[in-house]
């Protein structure tokens, strides 16, 4: 799946570079203004479009991904509780213990120069 998207996205590049070329060769002539100013936003957006399929899902929803690796983190203490009244202090812990810290590097992994500012929206401080 990933190949299909490089190769979409390096298509749509290709496109986008076309399509900003003829929008700026027509709007060098004043009279053909009116279509090269639409074309170059077309542009615009395709490139977009093209780096939107190139970049992963991390990179993109960093906020999602991170509330993801939360929920799962969540999930693995819940099956801790409910395997056994004893050991649910240790387990509770262990398992809060990695979900901070593992929830900070993934998100780091997933933006590294927002990091602060995503954590902060999170409410988690970082290292």
């Amino acid at each position: 799946m990933k190949p299909l998207r490089w190769l979409a996205g390096s298509l749509l590049w290709i496109v986008a570079g076309l399509l900003g070329l003829v929008g700026a060769l027509l709007s060098i002539t004043v009279i053909l203004l009116p279509l090269g100013i639409p074309l170059l936003m077309l542009a615009r957006r395709v490139f977009t479009l093209s780096a939107r399929l190139v970049v992963p899902r991390s990179a993109r929803h960093p906020v999602d991904e991170a509330d993801k690796a939360v929920k799962r983190r969540g999930k693995k203490l819940d099956k801790a509780a409910r395997a056994g009244k004893k050991d649910i202090g240790r387990k509770g812990r262990k398992a809060m213990k990695k979900a901070r810290a593992s929830l900070p590097s993934a998100v780091e992994a997933a933006a590294p120069r927002s990091r602060r500012g995503l954590l902060d929206r999170v409410g988690i401080r970082g290292r």
